[in-house]
């Protein structure tokens, strides 16, 4: 399984058994507050300035953050009809095995 299929995965499973923010605003939010265990945000989101500063703050913060290829594929795993541009795990609920394997890497 690739990084980013175990992120979806992650992503799928914290939003029914845990919680989950959705759209830059909210994550960006959440790793300020610390309170994100897990973020994983869309390569392929225009103009890419708009989460360019994502990975930047996860580092400061020391939250794992996951790149995946499709804003699309991250929208449905998080259950929006929608695209989106990046999701936070704020509680990983049976996600948070998944959620442990991110942090051994970073």
């Amino acid at each position: 399984m690739s990084e980013s299929e175990k992120a979806y995965e992650a992503v799928e499973v914290a939003r029914t058994t845990g919680k989950i923010k959705k759209g830059t605003n909210e994550v960006t939010k959440s790793i300020e507050r610390g309170t994100a265990k897990l973020v994983v945000f869309a390569k392929d989101v225009n103009p890419p300035e708009v989460i360019m500063h994502i990975p930047l703050l996860c580092k400061e913060k020391g939250i794992p953050c996951v790149e995946v290829p499709s804003k699309e594929e991250l929208g449905a795993a998080a259950g929006l009809q929608v695209g989106t541009s990046a999701i936070a795990v704020s509680e990983p609920g049976e996600a948070s095995a998944l959620i442990k394997e991110f942090n051994k890497k970073g």
